[in-house]
């Protein structure tokens, strides 16, 4: 099971599902449950969160696996991810001094 995948329905807002399993290329269903929104709540579309929710993939952008747990299990596990195939940790942002010249200048125009 992999749990809180962020699926990015055609024309909807995203949505938080437990995945039974990794979407494989010859799949054209997803199969889901305990679907509800990005804040928690149950979607206005749904009666039962709790249900098996069966999505074609022509309603959906696209889906979403964080890299945190999933369902007892690492992603890169999940994945089947070696260590050389890991993705990089994004370097992290340095500050940027704001130009009082160019801010000056935007001002003055």
């Amino acid at each position: 099971m992999i749990r809180n995948a962020v699926i990015h329905l055609t024309s909807e807002q995203p949505v938080l599902a437990d995945l039974f399993d990794l979407p494989k290329p010859g799949d054209a269903l997803l199969l889901c449950t305990n679907m509800r929104t990005l804040d928690g709540k149950r979607p206005v579309f749904i009666d039962q969160a709790a249900s098996t929710f069966v999505f074609p993939y022509l309603n959906i952008r696209f889906i979403e696996i964080r890299p945190e747990r999933s369902g007892g299990r690492e992603a890169d596990e999940v994945l089947g991810r070696s260590d050389e195939e890991k993705p990089e940790e994004p370097a992290p942002e340095a500050d940027l001094e704001i130009d009082e010249d160019f801010l000056r200048r935007i001002r003055d125009a």
